[in-house]
């Protein structure tokens, strides 16, 4: 479904941001589960790149539909930015420039488009070196998933190039890992969690299990298993089930013009 990973891992995170579990025992999109603004902002890169995808699409599609869900969970910063008259970016480094990438990695052939594109959705907020990175890592990651590239070739590419610390395991990871907001201190851990997974659903448990920013490390973690696995029936149709007419219609329309 090519952005519905990233989606899933959110609303499956969802209930665990505030409330960190360290198993990964726990029942799965439950009905208390909701969207954030990881699922909102996922979206709004996918109608900004079938918009055109220059850098004015992302800001206007990134303001038109983050204004229609004024509450869903949107960081100060980006939230400040989000409702003022302000285009200009404001050097963030947070984690929220790689939850919302995923549709980048669909929509364009070729890594070091990907990794351009993926640069350019980031930019327009997150203009920091690391809020960049986070976001052409992750791209990276489901570009290469998605073309059939091994774990161990995905992991080479982006110790090599992006300088990201892959060496910890998700048990040595886990019992000192605390909320942070930051790419350097959720991309790392998010991608970690993929690496481990034997499938989809257990990606998605590996992340949200680590505790910390669970919505959004389970979003990047569930956007590249989607491109690996691809995602089992029944969660593809349960994640509908929390999304309304309007997100549920860009996903589609999104997915019927770029799968592939």
């Amino acid at each position: 479904m090519t952005m519905l990973g990233a989606i899933i891992g959110d609303i499956a995170g969802s209930v665990y941001e505030w409330n960190n579990i360290k198993t990964k025992d726990f029942p799965l999109m439950t009905r208390r589960c909701f969207f954030t603004d990881d699922s909102v902002m996922t979206a709004a890169v996918a109608e900004a790149i079938e918009n055109g995808g220059d850098k004015a699409d992302f800001v206007s599609s990134m303001k038109k539909l983050g204004r229609l869900y004024p509450k869903a969970g949107y960081g100060g910063r980006f939230g400040s930015w989000l409702f003022s008259h302000d285009t200009a970016p404001y050097g963030s480094f947070g984690n929220g420039s790689a939850m919302r990438v995923s549709p980048v990695a669909w929509a364009y052939e070729g890594i070091g488009q990907v990794e351009e594109k993926a640069a350019l959705s980031a930019e327009v907020t997150h203009n920091h070196p690391e809020g960049i990175k986070g976001a052409q890592a992750t791209a990276a990651c489901i570009y290469l998933a998605r073309t059939g590239s091994s774990k161990d070739t995905i992991k080479e590419y982006v110790v090599s190039r992006y300088g990201y610390d892959l060496s910890r395991s998700l048990s040595e990871i886990r019992p000192s890992y605390r909320f942070n907001e930051t790419c350097q201190e959720t991309v790392p851990q998010a991608i970690t969690a993929f690496l481990e997974s034997t499938g989809f659903e257990d990606a998605i448990r590996n992340a949200i299990s680590l505790g910390g920013d669970s919505d959004t490390l389970a979003a990047i973690t569930g956007s590249i298993a989607e491109a690996a696995y691809g995602i089992p029936e029944e969660l593809e149709e349960k994640a509908f089930e929390f999304l309304d007419d309007r997100l549920g219609a860009v996903v589609r329309r999104f997915t019927e013009e770029y799968i592939r």
